[in-house]
């Protein structure tokens, strides 16, 4: 029996690194899966390779900063299915590397600092408004969110990035969770270190003296998304190899 043998799942950031990944995965575990991103080439390409292989994936170019854009792929979740069983949030990123403009925060132009607030802390949030009824009515649901080790530890020239990491990682989490458990539906975050999606990760030091390999990451994200971790709601998982062991 696959772990995700017909559930729905959504997934942003899903045209490359680890939403991709766990696209990949999903799919090959039975979950028909929404891929959300703005690239919508490479998207359409990743989702072709999934049915290739005899999954089911759908396309979707979304842009994670508009509430009405999410909305649309849950309801057409919904549509096709009947049902919405997973979210993970995977779409963000630094904002001063994202937005290639390598300064520090406090010199950060304020549209910059604005981008990483629409995407790595209102869009996880709007996931969760758009998919939380429909789980709540439901009975089930999971609700993934994708923080990052830089929101335990702080950073030293990315403090923005760091809010935005914590306050899902915590404060949009735990309440979730606190919401969703009367209706069965459970919120977790997961936050990574470095992680080799690009290799400028592996010079980051860790307590274990390497990167992460994606597929670690995505296993424990997948592994939280199934029934073995059924009694687990609003706990942040840090995966970082120790990173927030060393003095920063």
């Amino acid at each position: 029996m696959k772990r995700f043998e017909n559930k729905v799942a959504l997934v942003t950031g899903a045209a490359s690194g680890m939403g991709l990944l766990s696209c990949q995965m999903l799919a090959a575990e039975g979950a028909h899966v929404l891929m959300l991103d703005i690239n919508e080439e490479i998207l359409e390409k990743e989702a072709a390779e999934i049915r290739a292989r005899g999954g089911d994936a759908i396309a979707m170019k979304t842009d994670v900063r508009r509430y009405e854009a999410i909305e649309a792929a849950v309801e057409k979740a919904m549509a096709l299915y009947g049902h919405v069983d997973i979210t993970i949030s995977f779409a963000g990123g630094a904002p001063s590397r994202m937005c290639k403009v390598g300064k520090p925060f406090h010199q950060l132009p304020i549209e910059v600092l604005d981008w990483g607030v629409e995407v790595n802390f209102r869009a996880p949030m709007y996931m969760a408004r758009a998919a939380m009824q429909h789980m709540m009515d439901q009975g089930s649901g999971v609700i993934i969110n994708i923080g990052s080790t830089s929101g335990e530890t702080g950073t030293r020239s990315g403090a923005d990035y760091s809010a935005e990491k914590s306050g899902i990682a915590y404060g949009l989490t735990k309440s979730i969770a606190a919401a969703g458990a009367p209706y069965g539906v459970r919120c977790c975050a997961v936050s990574p270190g470095p992680v080799l999606t690009r290799a400028a990760m592996a010079n980051m030091k860790t307590a274990l003296g390497r990167a992460a390999e994606p597929i670690e990451v995505v296993k424990l994200v997948l592994y939280l998304c199934s029934q073995d971790a059924a009694f687990i709601t609003g706990v942040n998982y840090v995966i970082d190899g120790g990173r927030g062991l060393l003095v920063q």
